[in-house]
């Protein structure tokens, strides 16, 4: 995503672009899936001065103006990731911590059950299924 439509969103909900924010989205788009704590790491590669104050409330704004979700893999700190990122479910290894996407058609099937059967929307992009993956399993 280029700083143009970074710029242009932030101005159009009343944000301005600063050299912080810019290094969080960059950080986000550089590790794909981050917590907060490894987005401020990568982050303070562009801006030394970054604390991690600065970064929940970059990704606070950043998420609110739609440009990056975050989703719950865990017991642990949510991840973040672009929300131009295609639509995805995550398969977390309980063992090695290994995180896989997969197409969202994968849920197609429980998608459809839950809402038949329950009247549930899923909001797919923050689901995620822990179990083994190949490796853990043998």
């Amino acid at each position: 995503m280029n700083a143009d439509l970074l710029s242009e969103r932030l101005k159009d909900r009343g944000y301005r672009l600063t050299n912080q924010r810019r290094a969080v989205f960059d950080a986000v788009a550089h590790l794909e899936h981050g917590t907060h704590e490894e987005i401020l790491r990568q982050a303070q590669i562009a801006d030394s001065t970054l604390n991690l104050s600065t970064v929940y409330r970059n990704l606070e704004v950043l998420e609110e103006i739609g440009l990056v979700r975050h989703a719950h893999l865990g017991h642990g700190s949510p991840t973040y990731h672009l929300a131009d990122h295609h639509a995805h479910l995550h398969l977390v290894c309980s063992k090695c911590k290994e995180v896989l996407e997969v197409s969202v058609d994968a849920a197609d099937g429980l998608v459809a059950a839950l809402h038949a059967d329950h009247g549930f929307a899923v909001d797919i992009d923050h689901f995620a299924i822990q179990g083994l993956c190949k490796k853990c399993q043998n």
